[in-house]
């Protein structure tokens, strides 16, 4: 992926922190157990990457992290459509947006979101939204609007975009403006993550119950390239929040890559699998109004997609300075580090990020989170994308 990228103000330091939650039932996890093939590859001796153990890191502060209670998996229900309601009203009252070359619209769902929303956007009202695929649904339902026609660019962006990037709309129109000639813009709100994982699905481990193994089941499914749920990715690839706005031809490409991988998986998971996948064990902390696994896939297909069927897509990364300034002087060198390995495609550098990068998390984690998760997000091998 042809990728951009300004550079960063300086930063200030500030701790990361991660909670630790119960993980999903053992019937649905043996279940995803059983439709994945276990392929261990161990490094030679001079590549392991051994889990460090927590001494001598400076001026970082351990955090403990708060017990809740497990999520039981419900019974799946079909992907519903998408909601016509949006669309019916897009078309009734097109927003101002219709006479813009930009058309970037904000996404809320309560009248007291509306007053946070940036004068930058406009205003989509998605109140009566109930598809299973959140933003994409809404994607899939603009593209095909009058509100996007004619646009040389457009997006949909949440009503938390400020608080989440630090960033005003009219400056992230501004990058967009000064860097033309670029199909997908995009930016990543959690700078955090590119410094400590792997890539996003390894990051998705800590946060949905189970997640590497579902999403390798998914993989294998929709006949996609497994290879990558393991591999280093440059922090230049790193998005979450479905946070892009982009040309025609990207979304003409991109939304039916993501619509026929979901149908294909749904297809041929197994069954027990596929109801774990449409479940709300996903959101066991209760951070995304109940939402499945799909969701969580779909945004980090993004990066798979600019890597595979839209490698001659260019893409720009818009830097976030207010999220910039929150790293702490580990979190900034491990990131460098993690590039630079990668760039170098050095296994050596990189097994070492591994071992700083762990001795970094056993600090700012508690025993308990570094016994759950630092074995199943350090995989046995280095391998790059």
């Amino acid at each position: 992926m042809a990728v951009s990228k300004p550079k960063a103000s300086k930063a200030t330091p500030k701790a990361a922190k991660t909670s630790t939650r119960k993980a999903a039932s053992a019937p649905a996890v043996a279940a995803v157990a059983e439709a994945v093939e276990a392929k261990p590859e161990v490094l030679p001796a001079t590549e392991q990457a051994p889990v460090a153990p927590a001494n001598t890191l400076p001026a970082v502060v351990k955090k403990s992290s708060k017990k809740s209670k497990a999520v039981v998996a419900e019974p799946a229900a079909p992907t519903p459509a998408v909601d016509a309601k949006l669309e019916t009203n897009l078309a009734k009252q097109p927003p101002r947006a219709l006479n813009s070359p930009i058309r970037i619209f904000q996404i809320y769902f309560e009248p007291w979101q509306r007053e946070l929303l940036d004068p930058a956007f406009y205003p989509l009202d998605n109140s009566r939204g109930s598809s299973e695929l959140m933003e994409f649904a809404v994607f899939e339902q603009l593209q095909k609007n009058a509100a996007t026609q004619g646009a040389v660019l457009w997006g949909a962006l949440s009503w938390r975009f400020g608080e989440k990037t630090g960033m005003l709309g009219a400056d992230w129109v501004k990058q967009i403006v000064e860097h033309p000639g670029h199909d997908v813009y995009f930016c990543n709100p959690h700078v955090n993550n590119e410094a400590v994982f792997h890539n996003m699905w390894m990051q998705g481990e800590v946060s949905h119950p189970n997640f590497v193994q579902i999403v390798k089941a998914f993989f294998a499914a929709a006949g996609l390239d497994d290879k990558e749920i393991n591999a280093i990715h440059p922090s230049n690839s790193f998005s979450a929040a479905n946070y892009f706005v982009a040309t025609p031809k990207f979304w003409e490409r991109f939304i039916p890559f993501v619509r026929k991988t979901l149908v294909t998986a749904d297809k041929n998971l197994n069954p027990q699998v596929r109801d774990l996948l449409h479940s709300k064990v996903a959101d066991d902390k209760g951070l995304h109004a109940g939402a499945t696994y799909v969701p969580f896939i779909v945004e980090r297909l993004f990066a798979y997609f600019m890597r595979t069927e839209g490698k001659d897509l260019k893409a720009f990364k818009i830097a976030l300075p207010e999220r910039e300034r929150e790293l702490n002087v580990h979190l900034k060198l491990l990131r460098e580090m993690k590039d630079v390995a990668h760039r170098t495609q050095s296994a050596w550098l990189a097994a070492c990020w591994v071992n700083y990068r762990n001795l970094y998390l056993s600090q700012t984690n508690s025993k308990a989170w570094c016994e759950k998760y630092l074995r199943a997000i350090t995989p046995t091998e280095v391998r790059f994308v």
